[in-house]
């Protein structure tokens, strides 16, 4: 069977998935990266949405930092090309085209939940009758427990104060006019609209922009959760008006398990007398060891930096953002386009009803991960993935999600998973 997506011709074929990875001007940039093995066979890999691959780099670019801690010692923090006092900045200009900002809305530090809660320090003032913080239903457990224990600590009761959006009965996304008209009704209550940039479940992507607007117009603050989206679709932050955002490093970034977060703090709020929590890492650099009271931030989002850096967990950011730079992410979302229209094709004309695919189709709401729900015998299909090589995962009680990621995934691993699917 052949279909036609994207102005491309799909075929059921081994022959074209290899056509389409020699014609692939990406397709290099696998090598850049370390291929996992079973029993001595590469698998296929599709599971960096929850944690990407180790690029061939990394362990070079910290030994450089070992080295250098070796023969430097503390005078690392002020020798060398990259010296560890400020080893940030070497990222910020990496980081700024991927998450559509400038250099100085954005800090590497932390990780995503502990820098949620610092953002919603700022950015979460509930005062008065304005006390409400709106998000999806179904967030991410980690962002549920933040804002839970956020709300409490200003203390508030989670029932109260916490406005979720669902799904129509019958539907498994969020329509975007549903949370516009969720934010317009609760209007001067809401102090803070939070959501994800991706659910984790379903795959959607939200329309980050209609609703950064939606939450202007009421005159809430509004952030966003970029876990599964930054590396993954276009982001304009800065365009947005958002007032922040937080993100680990570690899925399409990869960076590392554990990874170093980044934030966003829009220039608006850069000489804003905001509350925050301080640390000397945040404070005035050319004052910094003055060791004198009183905190200065910085004015840029580097003021909200509490700690020193993890300078090893930078340096493993900093190759695998290096891999990001060379291939330049409009290539990379378009690959990611062709890999997904591919693994859709496969499950749209060969797959029984008993698989069914979750996450939207149009590509404004969908990035590299593709969620599918098994009504029956999830298990035996997972299964049969794990028993083909076919790394994906599991969500309970019955999605699997695959998510073909356009640096290192090619088109005949995608055919080969089509492959096993063809079974169910």
């Amino acid at each position: 069977m052949v279909h036609t997506i994207s102005s491309i011709t799909m075929e059921d074929s081994l022959d074209f998935a290899r056509q389409m990875d020699k014609q692939d001007p990406l397709y290099q940039f696998r090598n850049e990266f370390h291929i996992p093995r079973r029993n001595g066979q590469e698998v296929i890999y599709l599971c960096g949405n929850s944690l990407g691959l180790q690029p061939k780099r990394t362990a070079q670019t910290i030994d450089q930092e070992m080295e250098r801690w070796r023969t430097l010692a503390v005078d690392g923090h002020f020798e060398g090309a990259t010296r560890w006092f400020d080893y940030h900045k070497a990222l910020q200009p990496m980081l700024a085209p991927i998450v559509g900002a400038h250099p100085d809305e954005i800090t590497v530090m932390n990780n995503l939940t502990s820098n949620l809660h610092f953002m919603m320090v700022s950015f979460y003032r509930p005062q008065g009758k304005r006390f409400k913080v709106l998000m999806e239903a179904g967030a991410f457990p980690s962002d549920q427990y933040a804002v839970e224990t956020q709300v409490r600590f200003h203390g508030y009761h989670p029932e109260e104060a916490i406005v979720e959006v669902a799904p129509r009965e019958g539907e498994t996304s969020l329509r975007t006019e549903d949370i516009e008209a969720a934010i317009y009704r609760e209007g001067d209550q809401l102090a803070l609209v939070l959501f994800g940039g991706i659910n984790y479940y379903t795959g959607q992507v939200f329309d980050m922009a209609r609703i950064a607007a939606a939450a202007r117009q009421v005159g809430a603050n509004v952030g966003f959760d970029l876990a599964h989206a930054v590396g993954n679709v276009p982001l304009r932050l800065h365009d947005w008006e958002v007032d922040f955002a937080v993100w680990c490093s570690y899925k399409y970034l990869n960076s590392g398990p554990g990874g170093v977060g980044g934030a966003f703090v829009h220039r608006k709020h850069h000489h804003a007398h905001l509350p925050r929590f301080g640390g000397w890492w945040g404070h005035n650099e050319e004052e910094r060891f003055l060791m004198k009271k009183g905190f200065k931030p910085i004015t840029t989002a580097e003021g909200w930096q509490v700690a020193n850096e993890p300078i090893l967990l930078m340096a493993a950011h900093k190759a695998a953002l290096e891999v990001f730079q060379e291939a330049g992410f409009e290539r990379l979302r378009e690959k990611s386009k062709l890999l997904t229209d591919y693994l859709l094709f496969f499950i749209d004309n060969y797959c029984s009803d008993n698989i069914q695919v979750l996450t939207p189709r149009n590509y404004e709401a969908r990035g590299c991960q593709v969620s599918i729900y098994v009504q029956r015998n999830g298990k035996e299909v997972f299964d049969a993935l794990q028993a083909a090589h076919i790394v994906g995962d599991w969500r309970e009680p019955n999605v699997i999600r695959l998510a073909p990621v356009p640096l290192y995934n090619t088109f005949e691993e995608v055919y080969r998973v089509g492959q096993v699917l063809k079974q169910f």
